[in-house]
């Protein structure tokens, strides 16, 4: 399949975050940053309070656009927190979001951590469970903040037990625009909606790699789309790589989803991944 050109990256549109406002003109970067003790990624790296700040204010300086911020782990496998203790986690952050200067989004599905992530001034919801906890809607509605809703089949406790789809690309996408029609009817504008096909979530690698090769098709609804490859276990498998050396996979994965038209890619690595795409903006730039 011949990737696309940046057309697909819509260039004269943007996404609407709360204060914020960013133009889809170019590929986005969300950086990572793990609150918690059991992450895949980083062993619970940045779960003492000074040092999630430090690592916030490195992703921004690597130039990270947005920085996405989880009290909770979702890793195959991962039990759910308390929000008490999620909200806990992340605070140190919320209570900093005005210092950050970029766009903070909080990855949660409980409307309740929503809500004060929300009143604290976080800039977007980033649900696996795609707003469909009871009260999540009703919370992004009364915000003005962007949400990235997640495909994910299962929960993450059990998710990767022998995921199964009669045709993954299809199942996929019906729920992502039942999800987007869901949020719009509830009073989320369009231009607040990121879509994320759930790369690893109650997917086999098969599943994964079916999906990134129909990013185009997807993407067609119109919705910019958010690819998180970073370090998961797929590019284990392709590479027989450890979580903390599959940094040259995660950035061909995020390079491979740009060119299939992801406007935002998910990761840890942020100053590598930034380098990679620049490099194929400016070779889309001198083809245009």
């Amino acid at each position: 399949m011949d990737a696309p050109h940046a057309s697909l990256l819509t260039p004269h549109r943007a996404l609407r975050l709360g204060r914020f406002t960013l133009a889809l003109g170019r590929p986005l970067i969300m950086g990572v940053l793990n609150v918690t003790p059991d992450s895949f990624s980083d062993g619970g790296r940045f779960f003492a309070a000074d040092r999630a700040l430090d690592g916030a204010r490195a992703l921004i300086e690597e130039g990270a656009d947005i920085l996405d911020v989880g009290g909770e782990s979702s890793r195959p496998g991962a039990e759910p927190v308390p929000a008490d203790e999620e909200l806990r986690r992340i605070g140190p952050i919320l209570a900093k979001l005005g210092d950050l200067q970029v766009p903070v989004s909080v990855d949660t599905c409980k409307p309740e951590v929503m809500r004060h992530a929300l009143d604290a001034g976080a800039a977007m919801i980033n649900d696996i469970l795609a707003l469909r906890a009871p009260g999540a809607l009703e919370a992004l509605a009364a915000s003005d903040a962007a949400v990235c809703l997640m495909h994910m089949q299962g929960e993450p406790r059990t998710m990767q037990r022998e995921p199964h789809y009669a045709d993954v690309v299809a199942e996929v996408e019906a729920f992502l625009l039942e999800r987007a029609r869901a949020a719009q009817a509830a009073g989320v504008a369009r231009d607040r909606i990121v879509l994320d096909p759930g790369f690893g979530f109650g997917k086999t690698p098969s599943h994964n790699l079916d999906l990134l090769r129909s990013l185009p098709r997807l993407r067609a609804a119109g919705y910019p789309l958010l690819a998180g490859l970073s370090r998961k276990s797929l590019l284990g498998k392709i590479t027989g790589r450890a979580a903390g050396d599959r940094v040259h996979a995660s950035v061909a994965a995020a390079l491979l989803a740009v060119q299939r038209g992801a406007a935002i890619v998910r990761v840890h690595d942020v100053a590598a991944t930034r380098d990679a795409l620049r490099v194929w903006q400016a070779v889309e730039d001198t083809a245009s």
